[in-house]
């Protein structure tokens, strides 16, 4: 089983440079520790200090939000595409 995980511009720092990675993680669980192995840098940026899921991070399945396919808990199926969306706040008065 093969997933595709896509790293967006404002993490790519962490992984220098590396904006996708072909995984064979079966959750997100698995996902994160990949991540973690290959890019320890990311790793602060994807779980807080108790290691739930960054509250701003906003995680997508094929187009679909994570929550609503079942959260942390959804089984990957070969071929997914994963998107990981880091929320960003700003702009001006």
């Amino acid at each position: 089983m093969s997933i595709r995980v896509q790293i967006p511009s404002a993490l790519r720092r962490h992984t220098a440079g590396v904006g996708q990675v072909e995984c064979s993680a079966s959750n997100l669980g698995e996902l994160f520790s990949a991540l973690d192995e290959k890019f320890p840098d990311l790793k602060p940026h994807l779980r807080d200090e108790t290691g739930q899921v960054r509250r701003f991070l906003n995680i997508y399945v094929n187009e679909e939000d994570i929550r609503f396919l079942g959260g942390p808990s959804y089984a990957f199926q070969d071929g997914d595409e994963v998107l990981l969306v880091p929320s960003i706040a700003g702009g001006c008065n």
